[in-house]
């Protein structure tokens, strides 16, 4: 507590007593020095107040700047962990990403050389048999009449 806060108090104090007074007796000066005083005091008590706090704070500040230091020197320490970290998991992405591309590569290989063997196999059947090239072909007319004027909700 420091000397505005305390005198500030008194103040305040003393301001309460006047404008009791001052209703006691009825006496519109005092009342209205009494809500003065009581106003000026709560002022330079919060004044007092604030300045203690500041103060406190001022006196603390050392410890909460070490205490700092330390944290951000224990913050770097940690970044370098992450920063090994986020590099071993990139080198790992970037294996199975290389190992993925490969396994794509001869999956699509086998599917051309599937798609490749079954057109064969289609080609060889539908060239020995006549009749389904005409059925393909009443199919694909009717669907194309139906696109061209056939009634759609």
């Amino acid at each position: 507590m420091n000397k505005n806060e305390l005198h500030g108090g008194a103040r305040y104090l003393g301001g309460k007593v006047e404008k009791a007074v001052g209703d006691a007796v009825n006496s519109r000066e005092w009342q209205v020095d009494g809500v003065v005083d009581q106003v000026a005091g709560g002022a330079e008590n919060l004044y007092g107040r604030a300045r203690s706090v500041a103060e406190d704070a001022v006196d603390a500040a050392p410890g909460f700047v070490d205490a700092a230091k330390e944290r951000l020197r224990d913050a770097g320490d940690a970044g370098d962990a992450v920063s090994d970290a986020a590099s071993r998991a990139g080198d790992r992405a970037h294996d199975v990403a290389d190992r993925a591309a490969e396994r794509a590569k001869d999956v699509a290989d086998r599917a051309g050389d599937a798609a490749s063997h079954g057109a064969a196999r289609v080609n060889a059947t539908v060239s020995h048999s006549p009749a389904i090239w005409a059925l393909g072909a009443a199919v694909g007319g009717y669907l194309l009449g139906w696109l061209i004027h056939g009634e759609r909700a």
